[in-house]
C-alpha cells in the first residue's frame, strides 16, 4: 500500500461524522481513500445520497497533518502500518465489517498464521484461573507448537496468558487499547518488550491515545476478529471478556469457556456462557484441538488423487485443489487466506461443493474432500 493511500485511510474514520462503518462504506463505493480526499467534489456522482456536510468533512487539513505526523512516528520507531490491502494485514480480521482501516504493528509473528486463538478473562484472576491458564498453554504447545496466543496485555488472565506463552516458547500478540508510544499497564512493560521479539504488539490507535474505557471495547473486537477461536478462562457475571466472547459469536467464530464452581464470583461469567450455549465447555487443550479439528493423525494414508469434476468452475477447482493439499482437513479461515477469496464468496463456494458431493463440513469450520 502506498504511503498516500495509507495516510488517507488513517484519516478517513477520524473525519467529523464518519466513523469506522461509514468509512468502510465510502471506501467500498469510491475504491480508494485517495479518490475521496483528492476529489471530494465528485462524491455526489458516486454516492448520490452524500450530503453537503459529508463533503465538507474532507476539508479538515489538521486531521491530515496529525496523520502525517503519525506515519512519521511509525517510520521512526520501526512500526509497520497495515491496511486491508496489505499481505500482512490479518485476513481473519479483514472479513469483519468493522475492521480497522489501518493497524499499527510491532513484532515478528505472522498475523495470518494457520492457528491463532485468543485467551481472555477477568483482571482479578484467582489461583484456579492462573493454574488453568498455565496448564492449558503448556499442553497446547505440545499438541500445536505453531499456535499463536492473542490477548489484551491487561491485568489478570491476559498477562498470565502472554507470560505462559513466552515461557513455553509460543508466539504471543498483545492487542492494545492505546498507541504504541506507551505500555499500559506500565508494570507489563518488560513482558511487552519481550513479546515484540516473540510475537508482537498490535493496535488501531495512534500515539498519544489514552487507554480510555471505550478504547478497550474497540480493542476487544480485534482480539475476537484476529483469531480462529476465543477462550474465556475466568469471568465475573459482567466484564470485558464476556464482551469479547459476544463479539466472537457475532463474527461466527468458535468460543470456548472453562467451567468453574457454582457460586464462585469469577466463574459466573464462564458458567453462563456455557449454559446459554454461547460457548462450548472446555476442560483441556486436547478438547480444543479436537473441537477445532486441528488434530493431525500421526500416520495418514496416502491421499487419493481425484480428477476435478468437469462441472466445477475455476474458483471451485481452486478451492478443491487447496483442500487436497490438506487431507486432514482445512479450516474455512485458512482457505480464505490461501485462496485470496473473500469469506462472503467462499461460503457460497463451499455450499455448492457440498451440494455436488465433493467436500464435507466437519466441526470447527473444517472442510475435507470426500
Amino acid at each position: 500500500m502506498n504511503t498516500q493511500e495509507t495516510l488517507y485511510r488513517l484519516a478517513l474514520p477520524l473525519l467529523p461524522g464518519i466513523g469506522i462503518n461509514s468509512a468502510h462504506t465510502l471506501l467500498q463505493v469510491a475504491g480508494s481513500a485517495t479518490v475521496l480526499f483528492t476529489h471530494p467534489e465528485d462524491l455526489p456522482d458516486i454516492l448520490p445520497q452524500a450530503s453537503p456536510k459529508l463533503i465538507q468533512a474532507f476539508g479538515h487539513p489538521e486531521i491530515l497533518r496529525r496523520c502525517e505526523a503519525e506515519l512519521a512516528f511509525a517510520e521512526k520507531n520501526q512500526i509497520t502500518c497495515l491496511t486491508a490491502d496489505d499481505e500482512g494485514y490479518p485476513s481473519r480480521l479483514r472479513e469483519c465489517s468493522d475492521a480497522p482501516l489501518v493497524l499499527f504493528y510491532q513484532g515478528n509473528a505472522d498475523l495470518n498464521s494457520r492457528h491463532i486463538i485468543s485467551i481472555v478473562g477477568t483482571r482479578n484472576a484467582t489461583d484456579y484461573g492462573k493454574g488453568l491458564c498455565g496448564r492449558f498453554i503448556h499442553d497446547l504447545q505440545e499438541l500445536l507448537p505453531d499456535v499463536i496466543i492473542v490477548s489484551g496485555l491487561a491485568y489478570g488472565i491476559d498477562i498470565h496468558a502472554h507470560r505462559a506463552a513466552l515461557q513455553y516458547k509460543l508466539d504471543t500478540v498483545g492487542v492494545l487499547a492505546h498507541g504504541l508510544d506507551r505500555i499500559y499497564p506500565y508494570t507489563h512493560r518488560h513482558t511487552a518488550i519481550e513479546m515484540i521479539s516473540h510475537g508482537g504488539l498490535l493496535t488501531e490507535f495512534m500515539s498519544g491515545t489514552n487507554p480510555d474505557r471505550q478504547n478497550f471495547v474497540k480493542r476487544n473486537r480485534i482480539v475476537a476478529g484476529i483469531s480462529d477461536a476465543t477462550l474465556v478462562v475466568e469471568s465475573a457475571s459482567k466484564g470485558g471478556s464476556l464482551i469479547t466472547a459476544e463479539i466472537a459469536g457475532s463474527y461466527h467464530r468458535d468460543c470456548f469457556a472453562f467451567p468453574g464452581r457454582i457460586g464462585d464470583t469469577y466463574s459466573e461469567g464462564c458458567n453462563h456462557l456455557i449454559s446459554s450455549n454461547q460457548a462450548a465447555l472446555l476442560q483441556n487443550a486436547e478438547e480444543l484441538v479436537k473441537a477445532m479439528n486441528w488434530n493431525r493423525p500421526k500416520q495418514m494414508p496416502p491421499a487419493i488423487q481425484r480428477q476435478l469434476f468437469p462441472e466445477l468452475n475455476a474458483e471451485e477447482k481452486l478451492v478443491v485443489q487447496l483442500m487436497q493439499k490438506h487431507p486432514e482437513g482445512i479450516q474455512v479461515n485458512n482457505l480464505v487466506v490461501e485462496s485470496n477469496i473473500p469469506i462472503t464468496r467462499m461460503t457460497g463456494i463451499l455450499f455448492e461443493l457440498e451440494l455436488k458431493g465433493v467436500i464435507r463440513n466437519y466441526a470447527g469450520g473444517v472442510y475435507r474432500t470426500i
